[in-house]
């Protein structure tokens, strides 16, 4: 088998510590009769630690040159397709696969973490669990709390759909090749469907984080002010506060009120 040649297009940087496997693979637990969606198997070495869980696995790899190694570890249960996840129809891939859950893991490349992470939450999928490595500093913008630098837009939209929580810390020594940064590895549980209508969620979150720096009277000036206003001082805030301030639940008390 010829030798691989990373394709910096991709963000290939492909992961081989087995403590770090090992820990990934302990962090999820599929039955047999669950799905798990993996993004992005490279060299197939966590492919390899998923299997042991003797469940259905779809991987999705957009690199054809892994086909030849990606097909010595395939097997009844495991499935690669070779195409960008960014533009198939989920859906329709697992749709002749019988399953009770599905859990999604994957070592995203850097430069496609959110749109990655947006298409599964918006995909009404429901999974039981995303366990995704990434870049430390966008993991810490995914799973940052109200009133912190890095809380913004993207970590509301996705505290909508899921609990977020940092399991652990990668160093950029257990990849090759290496990369610039330090990884971390975060799961996101998905929670109860919520009754509030997303859309108009999503556009006040939106126009609320328009203007960093601007406060909530500036940024929602086509709202009903004094609408949000009554609920942002039932919560402890007020207009003139930032975006970056309010919490999850103050903007879907809002949003149900509007």
């Amino acid at each position: 088998m010829e030798q691989h040649i990373f394709k910096k297009k991709y963000g290939q940087n492909f992961l081989n510590d087995s403590n770090i496997l090992e820990k990934i693979y302990k962090s999820i637990n599929p039955n047999e009769d669950d799905l798990i969606i993996e993004i992005g198997p490279g060299s197939g070495n966590l492919t390899k630690w998923l299997q042991k869980f003797n469940a259905n696995i779809v991987c999705y790899e957009i690199d054809t040159s892994l086909k030849e190694r990606l097909n010595l570890i395939k097997n009844d249960k495991t499935t690669f397709l070779f195409k960008d996840f960014l533009e198939t129809n989920i859906l329709e891939d697992i749709k002749d696969i019988k399953y009770k859950n599905i859990y999604f893991v994957a070592n995203i490349p850097y430069y496609i973490t959110t749109p990655i992470i947006e298409k599964i939450a918006l995909s009404n999928l429901n999974p039981i669990s995303l366990t995704l490595m990434m870049q430390k500093e966008v993991g810490e913008r995914l799973s940052a709390k109200p009133k912190s630098k890095d809380y913004g837009y993207i970590t509301v939209f996705l505290n909508y759909f899921y609990d977020i929580k940092i399991l652990f810390n990668v160093n950029r020594n257990c990849f090759f090749p290496k990369p610039n940064v330090d990884s971390v590895v975060i799961q996101f549980l998905s929670k109860p469907k919520n009754n509030t209508d997303f859309n108009k969620f999503n556009n006040l979150i939106k126009n609320a984080f328009k203007f960093k720096r601007k406060n909530l009277r500036n940024n929602l000036k086509g709202y009903d002010l004094n609408k949000i206003e009554a609920i942002l001082k039932e919560d402890g805030y007020s207009l003139l506060d930032r975006a970056e301030s309010i919490p999850l639940e103050t903007y879907i008390k809002i949003t149900d009120n509007l």
